[in-house]
């Protein structure tokens, strides 16, 4: 048994990147090992990364690749003898395989009788494998963007490959990638450290060594001194604690090798800003944690993570430095906010004219029009249907929705748009309705965003994502394979949580008749397929549905979200039933013997619409299935109708000893026409009478 440790030194790797290529490179070494019978039973895998480096360690591997036997097929059996003596053929494939034609066999397959000889493949050593096929699993990294730094040389790359490591045990691996061959040494700190190799002897030794050379590559490890050295300067501040955020502990944990925080504080003034500018230009441009005090109110004080450990004297000056570049930014934010106050909201809504929307599509004043008219009606539809909403408060939202764009503090500070709209709205006394509304105009903006907390704020979400949905799909730009430059997926995504998780009484074809647009039936028709797309994505891969739940809920055609996971949650309480499992497969019998039906023309047309005649049907077995069926289809519908979808799936179930004596007792696809026509539609009439909750013939497993 021996140890591998494959180690990238590369320039530094954008931060937002590294995670997802430590975890596939991991996967693609344990997996090469594993494809190429070099991984051991009892096995150990460690990954590591910094800026500068990915590693993968893996204890437990096979020196040597075991010895094989495989059957190898050669020519068909009558090629490769001829009156029971082997031909040219058969002693070839002999040779090939390295044994002797009398050890050839015949085996029977679909395609007839063929030559087979047992092959012993002999094991290689794990050195000359691994050899070969490391660096090719390093290249095939999948990274957002790559670069080329070599001239007329045709590897691509995130960053430039500056040195690797490959070690079994104390072997060098012979690797070469990008014309860096790979040995034994590897490098520290750039700072602390400086320009001399670390001699790594063997994997085991390799996070020790780092670690006196001043770099943490165990990530878990590195996060966690952060968030202690995050603690213990925080507690110089009285009553003060970080403002926990996990997304930028991840950041400034793939930011460094070697982490210590620096506390620094700024003028108590700046406070009088709304603390979502504050925490935005302390988090998002640089970096820094806010501190906050058991209130939840923002302290003047911040913390920065850097990647070094100075000197006591060196820390004024780095702290120094760090707050005069903070002091800066807040006092740009301070003089955007007091210069945007100047020009109301309202007095922007003109200034949008200028504003680009898409070259196609118009300007930002356009898009407003576009999305008052969606509001307006989507309104109307809410209040025909119970849903109370201020109509006046929410048109005056979707009116200056977009005119926080024309502002100065959005036009630096980018992340704020939306925000700075419904800060502006409050500030200016526009109503608490409207600034919240456009406050959380973009939220979610991730499937585990809030939604809008009102009505008001919900419909514009879902007024101004429509829009944009329906005029990208009318000009042919939706989305496409990995490519949606528009985030319409997003937006889409936004639009099903809203609907699923609020109590708003619309479904998907409510939003689309509501933008005003001429749209052809083959728009219409892809845009159906993609909020279906969405809606199988929400149930599958955020609720954790099983993919047979969620294609048997999106086979029968519905777009109403809310009803599709309701359908999807009944389902799931249920499919346990030994009775639904066995209507389950009767109905895909079934299915399967209408389909084979229509290809053979013995189909009535528009068998759909077709009603069993009761004169023909002669069996008891199939008169039982229909009186059956219509006594229980009147109450089965009922409840669907009253959305009580798991009694109605109970009832469904009770159908089973009246489907399992036809099938039984009943041949459908008999020589008699009239009698073969009359059975097929009735068991047509039993698959569309119970098949408008759930399509059961796609569960695998009920």
């Amino acid at each position: 048994m021996a140890d591998l440790l494959f180690e990238a030194g590369l320039e530094e790797i954008p931060a937002r990147m590294i995670a997802a290529a430590e975890a596939e490179l991991t996967e693609r070494v344990v997996e090469l090992l594993r494809r190429e019978r070099l991984l051991r039973d009892e096995h150990e895998v460690h990954s590591y990364s910094t800026p500068r480096r990915l590693a993968v360690q893996v204890n437990g591997v096979l020196a040597r690749q075991p010895d094989a036997r495989r059957e190898t097929t050669g020519p068909a059996w009558s090629v490769a003898f001829k009156d029971g003596q082997p031909t040219a053929a058969a002693q070839a494939f002999a040779r090939k395989a390295g044994v002797a034609v009398e050890a050839l066999e015949k085996i029977s397959t679909p395609k007839g009788e063929y030559v087979s000889a047992n092959v012993l493949h002999r094991g290689r050593e794990a050195s000359e494998v691994l050899g070969d096929l490391l660096a090719a699993e390093l290249a095939a990294l999948y990274w957002p963007k790559n670069m080329c730094w070599r001239p007329l040389k045709p590897e691509r790359f995130v960053r430039p490959v500056r040195w690797m490591v490959a070690l079994l045990d104390h072997a060098i691996l012979p690797v070469e990638f990008a014309g860096v061959r790979a040995a034994n040494l590897t490098w520290g700190h750039r700072i602390l450290h400086g320009d001399a190799p670390v001699t790594i002897d063997h994997p085991d030794d390799y996070l020790g060594l780092l670690e006196a050379a001043k770099v943490t590559a165990d990530v878990k490890l590195r996060q966690h001194r952060i968030r202690k050295a995050l603690d213990l300067e925080t507690r110089s501040v009285p009553g003060g604690r970080w403002r926990e955020d996990t997304a930028l502990v991840e950041t400034v944990t793939h930011l460094t090798e070697w982490p210590s925080v620096v506390l620094g504080n700024f003028d108590p003034e700046y406070l009088e800003l709304p603390e979502e500018v504050l925490v935005t230009v302390m988090r998002d441009h640089q970096k820094y944690f806010a501190v906050e005090n058991a209130a939840g109110k923002l302290e003047p004080y911040f913390l920065a993570v850097l990647n070094t450990h100075p000197e006591e004297m060196g820390i004024d000056v780095i702290r120094h430095g760090h707050e005069r570049v903070l002091r800066a930014r807040f006092s740009d934010a301070r003089f955007f906010w007091r210069v945007d106050q100047k020009t109301p909201l309202e007095d922007r809504v003109e200034m949008l004219k200028s504003v680009t929307f898409h070259k196609e599509l118009g300007s930002y004043w356009d898009k407003t029009q576009s999305n008052l008219q969606i509001a307006e009606k989507l309104a109307g539809l809410l209040e025909e249907r119970g849903t109370a909403v201020d109509r006046k408060a929410l048109l005056k939202a979707v009116e200056l929705a977009k005119t926080d764009l024309t502002t100065e503090l959005v036009k630096e500070f980018t992340e704020l748009q939306g925000i700075v709209g419904g800060l502006y709205a409050r500030a200016q006394g526009l109503g608490e309705k409207v600034a919240e509304a456009i406050y959380w105009q973009y939220s979610p903006a991730a499937v585990e965003d809030p939604i809008p907390p009102t009505v008001e704020g919900q419909v514009l979400g879902i007024a101004d994502r429509i829009q944009a949905i329906v005029a990208m799909f009318s000009i042919g730009l939706e989305p496409t394979g990995s490519k949606d430059p528009f985030a319409l997926r997003r937006a889409a995504n936004a639009i099903v949580k809203i609907l699923a998780e609020t109590g708003l009484p619309l479904v998907r074809s409510d939003l689309v008749k509501a933008v005003p647009a001429d749209l052809s039936e083959e728009t219409l028709t892809k845009l159906a397929a993609f909020f279906e797309e969405r809606l199988v994505f929400w149930l599958r891969d955020l609720r954790g549905f099983a993919y047979d739940v969620v294609n048997a809920v999106v086979a029968v055609r519905s777009d109403n979200m809310r009803d599709a996971i309701a359908r999807a949650e009944a389902l799931t309480a249920v499919r346990g039933s030994e009775d639904l499992a066995a209507i389950a497969a009767a109905f895909k019998r079934i299915k399967n013997i209408l389909r084979q039906a229509e290809e053979k023309g013995a189909l009535l047309p528009g068998r759909a619409a077709s009603v069993a005649s009761p004169d023909l049907l002669t069996d008891p077995a199939e008169r039982g299935l229909r009186a059956e069926a219509m006594k229980l289809a009147p109450v089965v519908e009922e409840l669907r109708r009253r959305q009580e979808y798991r009694q109605a799936l109970e009832k469904i179930a009770t159908l089973r000893p009246h489907v399992d004596l036809f099938f039984d007792k009943v041949m459908v696809m008999v020589d008699d026409k009239a009698t073969r026509d009359n059975r097929l539609a009735l068991i047509s009439e039993v698959l569309s009478a119970f098949s408008r909750i759930a399509d059961f013939s796609e569960l695998v497993h009920a």
